[in-house]
C-alpha cells in the first residue's frame, strides 16, 4: 500500500489525461455542443500540462514494474504529446466550418493520447494490450466521426474490423509467448530467451506477434487498411493517425522487441526486413497514380514507415537512434503538410484532389512555398531535413554491413521523389485553378509554419533532437 502514492505519481501524466477527459466529458453532457470550443482548448492544454510532467520526471517503475519511466519513455512521449496538442487544435476549426463541431471530438482525442502514453511505458504485455486498446477503442470512433460522410462511416467500419482483426493475431502471439516462457513481463520473458535457446513455439508467437504491430504502423503487407482510412477519415484525425498514432505504435514495437527478445534477434531481424523491403517498394510505386493528395500521403506513410524499419532491422543503437529521430521528423512534417491540405477550401468547402493545387504559386504563394517545401524535405532532398533523417537510417544499415537493404533505400527513394516533385510541378507550372478561401485559422497557420521551419532550418541545428535520441536508445544497450 505505501508504493501506492509513488505509483500514481509515476503515472501522473497519464492520469491528467484520464481524469481530464472524465471531466471535461461531463462538462460537454451537461452543457452541449455549444462547449466544443471550450472543451477542445483545455484539452489541448490539458496535453500540455502532461508534456510537461512527462519531460520533468525522473527515471521510475510503477505497479510492479508494469509500467516505466525512462529516457525512452520521456522522449516519445514529448514527440506523441506534442503532436497531439496541435492535432486537438486543427480538429476544432476543421469541424467548426463543416459544422459537425461536437464535444466529444476532444475527449476521444485525449482518450486515444493516455492509451499511447500507457503503451510506451508498457513494461508487460498485459499492460501493453490494456493500453494499446484504449487508443484503439478511441481511434475507431474518430475514423468514422463525421457520420454524414460515407466516406468516413466506410474509413471507421474498415479500420474496425482490420483492427479487430490484428488484435486477436497479437493476443494469439502473447498467449504462445506466455505459454512457452511463463511469464508476460519483458524482463522475465528476456531471461528465459538468454537462458535457453529460442524454441519454435516461441518462433511463432513472435511472428504474431510483430504481424500484430505491423498492421499498427501499416507496413506492407498489413497496410490494407490505410489507403481507405487516410482518404475517408476528417482530414485532422488523418493527421493524427499519420503522427501520434504512427510514433506511438513504433515505440511499441522497438519496447517490445529491444527489451522482452533482446537475445533473439536473428529471430526477428529476417521479420523486421522483410517488412521494410516491402513497405518502400510499395510506397514508392503505389504513390504515383494517385489523385486525391490524402491517398497520396497514406501511400507515403507506408514508405516512410519501410525507412524507419531500417533502424530497427540495424539492430543497434546506431539504428534505433536513426529510427527516433526519423519518426520525430516524419511526424512534423506530416503534420505541416496536413495542416496545408486543411487550408485546402474553395468556398467553404474543403477539396483534395492534386489538379486542385494547380497554380498555387501564383495564388497562394506562401501557402504553395510551405507545402513545397515539405513535399521535397519528405522526398529527402538537401539541404531540407529528410535527407538528415534518411542518412541517419542508411549509415545504421551500412554499419550493420546491411549494404543491400542501404541501396535498396536508396533506389526507392528516387522513386518516391518523382510523386512529390509532381506536386510541386502541378503548383508552379500548371494552369492556375480557381483560388483557396484566405482564412484557414491561426491554429493551421502555426503548423504549417512550423512545418515548413522544421524542414527549412532543422540541418543547421539537429544537435540537440539527435542528443535526446541518442541518449533514448541508449535504455536498451545499456
Amino acid at each position: 500500500m505505501n508504493a501506492l502514492p509513488a505509483d500514481l505519481m509515476t503515472l501522473l501524466p497519464e492520469l491528467i489525461l484520464a481524469v481530464g477527459a472524465m471531466a471535461l466529458l461531463l462538462v460537454g453532457a451537461m452543457l452541449g455542443n455549444r462547449s466544443t470550443q471550450s472543451i477542445s482548448i483545455l484539452a489541448a492544454l490539458l496535453i500540455a500540462v502532461s508534456a510537461y510532467f512527462s519531460f520533468v520526471g525522473s527515471d521510475a517503475t510503477a505497479f510492479h514494474r508494469a509500467f516505466v519511466v525512462d529516457a525512452f519513455v520521456r522522449y516519445i512521449k514529448a514527440a506523441i504529446l506534442w503532436s497531439s496538442f496541435a492535432c486537438v487544435l486543427m480538429a476544432q476549426r476543421f469541424f467548426s466550418d463543416e459544422k459537425q463541431s461536437r464535444f466529444e471530438l476532444p475527449v476521444l482525442m485525449l482518450l486515444a493520447t493516455c492509451g499511447m502514453s500507457l503503451m510506451v511505458s508498457a513494461q508487460s504485455f498485459l499492460a501493453l494490450y490494456m493500453g494499446l486498446e484504449l487508443q484503439s477503442l478511441a481511434l475507431y470512433v474518430l475514423a468514422a466521426f463525421n457520420r454524414d460522410s460515407l466516406r468516413s462511416s466506410e474509413a471507421g467500419l474498415k479500420y474496425f474490423v482490420l483492427g479487430s482483426l490484428s488484435s486477436g493475431m497479437l493476443l494469439y502471439g502473447i498467449s504462445l509467448i506466455y505459454g512457452f516462457t511463463g511469464s508476460t513481463e519483458f524482463a522475465t520473458i528476456a531471461g528465459m530467451v538468454k537462458s535457453s535457446s529460442v524454441s519454435i513455439g516461441l518462433t511463432f508467437g513472435l511472428v504474431f506477434l510483430l504481424a500484430g504491430l505491423a498492421f499498427k504502423i501499416s507496413a506492407v503487407p498489413f497496410h490494407m487498411w490505410t489507403p481507405d482510412v487516410y482518404e475517408g477519415a476528417p482530414t485532422p484525425i488523418t493527421a493524427y493517425f499519420a503522427s501520434s498514432a504512427k510514433i506511438a505504435a513504433f515505440a511499441l514495437l522497438i519496447r517490445a522487441l529491444l527489451t522482452a527478445f533482446p537475445d533473439a534477434v536473428h529471430q526477428w531481424q529476417q521479420i523486421v526486413i522483410l517488412l521494410s523491403v516491402l513497405s518502400m517498394a510499395l510506397g514508392a510505386f503505389a504513390a504515383i497514380g494517385q489523385t486525391n493528395i490524402k491517398r497520396l500521403l497514406a501511400y507515403s506513410s507506408i514508405g516512410h514507415m519501410g525507412y524507419a524499419l531500417l533502424g530497427l532491422a540495424a539492430g543497434t543503437a546506431l539504428g534505433v537512434r536513426g529510427m527516433l529521430f526519423y519518426l520525430v521528423f516524419y511526424a512534423v512534417t506530416n503534420l505541416g503538410v496536413f495542416a496545408c491540405i486543411l487550408a485546402m477550401r474553395r468556398d467553404g468547402e474543403h477539396v483534395e484532389s492534386i489538379s486542385d493545387l494547380a497554380g498555387l504559386g501564383r495564388t497562394r504563394p506562401m501557402l504553395a512555398l510551405a507545402l513545397a517545401t515539405m513535399m521535397l524535405s519528405l522526398s529527402g532532398l538537401p539541404p531540407l531535413a529528410g535527407i538528415l533523417a534518411k542518412a541517419f537510417v542508411f549509415l545504421a544499415v551500412i554499419d550493420a554491413h546491411q549494404y543491400v537493404l542501404a541501396v535498396f533505400g536508396v533506389l526507392t527513394s528516387v522513386v518516391a521523389a518523382y510523386y512529390y516533385l509532381r506536386i510541386v510541378k502541378v503548383m508552379y507550372f500548371d494552369d492556375v485553378a480557381p483560388a483557396f478561401d484566405r482564412d484557414v485559422g491561426w491554429a493551421v497557420g502555426i503548423v504549417a509554419t512550423a512545418g515548413t521551419v522544421f524542414s527549412l532550418f532543422f540541418v543547421v541545428s539537429a544537435g540537440s533532437l539527435i542528443s535526446a535520441a541518442g541518449s533514448a536508445s541508449q535504455v536498451f544497450f545499456k
